[in-house]
């Protein structure tokens, strides 16, 4: 089973930018999976907000971050990153990610995927 690995939250300013890793550990391979990123504010619940395939590299995105964030597949790091510009306060929460075999499921329902991260903070605020 993957076990992956969140860093790179962090307290940002408003329209400021952060770069997010999500990272398989040990020798194992995110090749075969698709990977979804998800955040979870302060009493509510956690949201699928982006997610890459594994076969064909499609990106999907939720409305609330579409043009402003960017998913990746850094493969010499066995890593999927998670670019965010023009951050803003209700993007405050902690990051996690997480893995599905394959192709991203639509809407990217959390409890479709699996071998959760533990999380990265991330502060909007000034």
């Amino acid at each position: 089973q993957v076990q992956l690995v969140e860093s790179g939250g962090g307290l940002v300013q408003p329209g400021g930018s952060l770069r997010l890793s999500c990272a398989a550990s040990g020798t194992f391979t995110l090749d075969y999976y698709a990977i979804g990123w998800f955040r979870q504010a302060p009493g509510k619940e956690r949201e699928g907000i982006s997610c890459l395939s594994a076969r064909d590299g499609r990106t999907h995105y939720a409305d609330s971050v579409k043009g402003r964030f960017i998913i990746s597949r850094d493969n010499a790091k066995n890593a999927v990153e998670l670019e965010m510009h023009s951050l803003e306060p209700e993007d405050t929460g902690v990051y996690y990610c997480a893995a599905v075999r394959f192709q991203c499921p639509s809407g990217i329902p959390p409890p479709i995927f699996s071998s959760w991260g533990q999380g990265t903070q991330v502060t909007v605020s000034s």
